[in-house]
């Protein structure tokens, strides 16, 4: 087996991640609007506060 301590870290993608979340629930929510309107838009907020916060369990 080799050794890989030659290897450099891994570089961390987690600012990218966050934001790439950012632009896409801004069309998604954009296109929602276009199609159902700003009421079904401030329904997918809610629900997807009420689940980013069960995901987050009691601590949040």
């Amino acid at each position: 087996m080799r050794d890989n301590t030659d290897r450099p870290a891994a570089p961390n993608f987690t600012h990218a991640c966050v934001v790439m979340f950012g632009i896409n629930l801004t069309w998604i929510l954009m296109v929602i609007w276009a199609v159902w309107g700003i009421l079904a838009v401030a329904v997918t907020g809610w629900l997807l506060n009420r689940i980013i916060n069960r995901i987050a369990g009691p601590c949040a």
